[in-house]
């Protein structure tokens, strides 16, 4: 465990532990927070366009994008930007 004002005052030498691979339980007051953990190597932080658009097609409608745009340009009153 690792008080918050402990991660606050020395930041760089906490994540630089996280780096070498130890996890912390981040506390305020004495009750935790906050888990503090490296990431796994081959775990993913965001999800590829290509992988969305095998899991989303087919599903609702198709959208010609720029019939959409010429709708928004028509529905909006460009002046007001």
């Amino acid at each position: 465990m690792i008080a918050q004002r402990v991660l606050r005052n020395d930041n760089a030498a906490i994540i630089e532990r996280v780096a070498r691979g130890e996890s912390f339980v981040v506390t305020r007051r004495g009750q935790p927070i906050a888990e503090l953990r490296p990431i796994s190597p081959g775990q993913r932080r965001l999800v590829r366009r290509d992988d969305l658009r095998i899991v989303f097609e087919g599903v609702g409608p198709r959208i010609d994008g720029a019939a959409f745009r010429r709708d928004l340009d028509h529905g909006f009153d460009q002046d007001l930007w």
